[in-house]
């Protein structure tokens, strides 16, 4: 598709970038939306939106601080797969990073609750749609 031409849903896309963090243990970080939020109570990878003028790696430091009060480096972040989905109001692409060093201890700053969880737990969190599939392919690289 060229720039600009509707996709074949009709949905606008949204960018959103998430993170697996991946401590000593080998456990994932996992945050739980808070109540009044769209999807409220399911638990996800941290991230959020890219804004109109940065790139993903910076959209992903940037939440990082913001959501959980830590602090990372480009250079420590690496790509590992993505997620297409499609919600009722949008279309949601977001691509999964993984990051095994910040500064900083992650703290809840945004009233969500977080868990560190190892991934063959994580079928017991109930996940939004899109971050559900990351699952298995963040298992599978562990």
């Amino acid at each position: 598709m060229r720039p600009g031409t509707p996709n074949m849903t009709g949905l606008p896309i949204t960018l959103v970038v998430a993170v697996a963090l991946i401590d000593v243990d080998g456990r994932v970080l996992i945050s739980r939306r808070p109540p009044g939020k769209h999807l409220a109570g399911l638990w996800e990878f941290p991230g959020g939106k890219v804004g109109r003028t940065e790139v993903p790696e910076q959209a992903l430091i940037r939440e990082l601080r913001e959501e959980l009060g830590i602090e990372t480096d480009e250079s420590c972040i690496a790509p590992l797969t993505f997620a297409s989905h499609a919600y009722d109001e949008f279309h949601l692409l977001m691509p999964l990073y993984v990051c095994r060093k910040w500064k900083g201890r992650a703290q809840p700053m945004e009233g969500q609750e977080i868990k560190w969880v190892r991934t063959d737990q994580m079928a017991a969190y109930p996940m939004p749609p899109a971050d559900r599939p990351l699952v298995a392919m963040l298992r599978d690289f562990l």
